[in-house]
């Protein structure tokens, strides 16, 4: 348990911004109707052996609006990272010319996009369950610290702190989903 109210209210803190910087990542990932490398930039490569993340591998570069290029550090790797991209679930085509991977972007059909804009709600919701529960220990902590010897009326500030941080980075998930929403139905 935290030592003091200040910990706790900056463990709490940390959490919240995670469960944003997490909902941020998810977002990069989701495919919208435009080339970026946030779509590919996580797919795991069989590397030797090993999962790398594709942007440990390679420079991914956007030479067109619609276009992907991907130029791995070490030409011997051109097959595996094919072979990663087309195993992921972005629903991209490679092209191997042996030196450079391209991949076309197709534009979203309607029905895709409304897809894909629900799926942006549920990990949003994801992420404001996530804050709910860090508030939540926060304030058990909050409660233990009371129990504890601090008096009630800081406990009380505390957790009205607490409360604060919760409606803040809940209003930053609700932005990134405006934002992510009105990108993935722009077309």
């Amino acid at each position: 348990m935290a030592e003091s109210a200040d910990d706790v209210l900056l463990e709490t803190e940390e959490k919240m911004e995670g469960a944003v910087d997490h909902l941020r990542t998810e977002f990069r990932g989701m495919r919208t109707g435009r080339a970026h490398p946030g779509l590919i930039e996580h797919i795991k490569v069989d590397y030797y052996g090993s999962q790398t993340p594709l942007q440990q591998l390679a420079n991914i570069g956007v030479p067109e609006p619609q276009l992907l290029a991907i130029k791995p550090f070490d030409p011997s790797s051109i097959g595996d990272v094919e072979k990663a991209i087309l195993k992921s679930d972005v629903g991209l085509t490679p092209q191997n010319d042996g030196h450079i991977i391209r991949c076309a972007v197709p534009p979203l059909s309607e029905e895709r996009r409304k897809k894909l804009v629900s799926r942006a709600k549920d990990i949003s919701e994801q992420a404001r369950v996530a804050i709910r529960n860090v508030r939540r220990e926060g304030n058990r902590q909050a409660d233990g610290l009371i129990d504890d010897g601090l008096p009630e009326d800081a406990g009380k500030k505390l957790k009205d702190e607490i409360q604060d941080l919760t409606k803040k980075y809940e209003g930053a998930v609700n932005d990134l989903l405006e934002g992510k929403t009105k990108e993935l139905l722009e077309t």
